[in-house]
């Protein structure tokens, strides 16, 4: 394979070092490494190409001050590296149809920098893809095994002489998961593209990173519902009008099972109702994490559970039911498949859309950009978490100063 740039090689090293990752045989893994290691001298080969140049841009550059009759040195720029690098490639490819890890395809592969800043820009805001557990695959469908929960009934016991019986085994379910593809574009005029590299680079990687977080949010929150709005056997939303039904959450529904690992997720409205709640002296019950500043817990009983609080506009209370609270451990509860393959291709002649949102980018003079991912998410162990509403007139209560604060605050001990 033919590189123009280091950054090539290194988003080519990306890819290949994740296909390791993924062998499953010694055999496999073997010819990806030979493969790797064919990279590697290429990565080089472009290291000793700018070293070169370095060293001949300094020997070059008296010499031609000289020719020139300057009185020093003319100093050149060296090459741009790492994220700097990146952008002007990106850019660079943006009259150009391009594709990360398809350039068999005669695509242009997405530089590792322009990928990494994308994930950070998504994980910049609140992301629920870090409370679930999340699971890199290479293939579009698939089933994974999982040994089901439950206690052993023991050994039984056994006379001198007498025959062993025979004990019941552990029991496994498997899961089948396959990957949907989400995407969307969105355009720019050929005039901004004549703009600096990094307000174009800026502009696409900020739009394809909020998308992709708010697209992970409201998968994970789908599934997370599924068992409260399925047809069959749905179960109740939990009703939580004080700390004594987030107690009884955590150490009956839970229980030791899970209690130890959750944590409890709500918005910023529910946020504000367990603000107000107090322990004996008066203090609120919500502390910072002396070693994490920026996390946070809550005193529930004997428990510190981890606090995490979504913002409303991707949680948002329910006018009826009031504030979501999620109770549990969400990485055991839930599994978000992720395919690893964002594509993102740019084109100045393509027509996309339908209706009032159909551009031509060709007649138009526009540069269409369009990006796509491929995910799924399924749950895994339903008991593990517990989803419900702080009931509106008891939040509102809450909020209007100390006594309803109080008055909150003593209700709960029905639990």
């Amino acid at each position: 394979m033919k590189f123009e740039n280091k950054s090539e090689v290194l988003a080519a090293m990306g890819v290949k070092y994740k296909e390791m990752e993924a062998c499953e045989s010694q055999g496999e893994f073997d010819a990806k490494s030979a493969e790797f290691a064919e990279l590697e001298s290429a990565l080089k080969r472009f290291e000793a190409l700018e070293a070169a140049e370095k060293a001949y841009a300094a020997a070059a550059a008296p010499v031609e001050a000289k020719e020139a009759g300057a009185e020093g040195a003319i100093a050149k720029d060296e090459p741009e590296a790492g994220y700097e690098a990146d952008v002007k490639a990106f850019a660079a490819a943006a009259r150009k149809n391009f594709s990360e890890g398809v350039p068999a395809d005669g695509g242009y592969t997405v530089p590792e920098a322009i990928s990494t800043k994308i994930n950070k820009l998504r994980d910049a805001k609140f992301s629920l893809r870090r409370l679930v557990s999340v699971r890199n695959v290479k293939t579009s469908s698939g089933e994974d095994t999982y040994q089901k929960r439950g206690a052993g009934a023991g050994f039984s016991s056994i006379s001198e002489g007498g025959k062993i019986p025979k004990i019941a085994g552990p029991k496994f379910f498997r899961l089948p998961w396959k990957v949907e593809k989400y995407g969307g574009f969105m355009f720019a005029t050929n005039e901004l593209l004549s703009d600096t590299d990094a307000n174009i680079v800026g502009t696409v990687t900020e739009w394809f990173a909020e998308n992709a977080r708010v697209t992970d949010n409201l998968i994970v929150l789908a599934t997370l519902r599924e068992k409260y709005t399925r047809t069959e056997n749905p179960e109740s939303y939990e009703v939580i009008e004080g700390l004594g039904d987030l107690k009884r959450i955590l150490n009956v529904k839970l229980g030791q099972t899970f209690a130890p690992t959750s944590s409890i997720v709500t918005n910023d409205d529910g946020l504000q109702w367990l603000d107000t709640l107090k322990d004996k002296e008066g203090r609120t019950l919500i502390k910072e994490n002396e070693n994490d500043p920026l996390k946070r817990y809550i005193s529930v009983g004997f428990r510190k559970v981890p606090l995490e609080v979504v913002p409303n506009s991707d949680l948002p209370t329910d006018a009826t039911k009031g504030a979501p609270v999620i109770v549990g451990d969400l990485k055991e509860g839930c599994q978000l498949i992720d395919r690893n393959a964002l594509s993102i291709k740019a084109s100045d002649t393509a027509a996309i859309g339908t209706g009032d949102d159909a551009v031509n980018a060709y007649s138009e003079d526009l540069t269409v950009w369009r990006g796509l991912e491929r995910l799924d998410c399924r749950l895994k162990d339903e008991a593990s978490y517990y989803m419900g509403h702080i009931k509106p007139e008891t939040a509102a209560s809450a909020g209007a100063g100390e006594s309803g604060t109080q008055g909150a605050g003593d209700s709960q001990n029905k639990g």
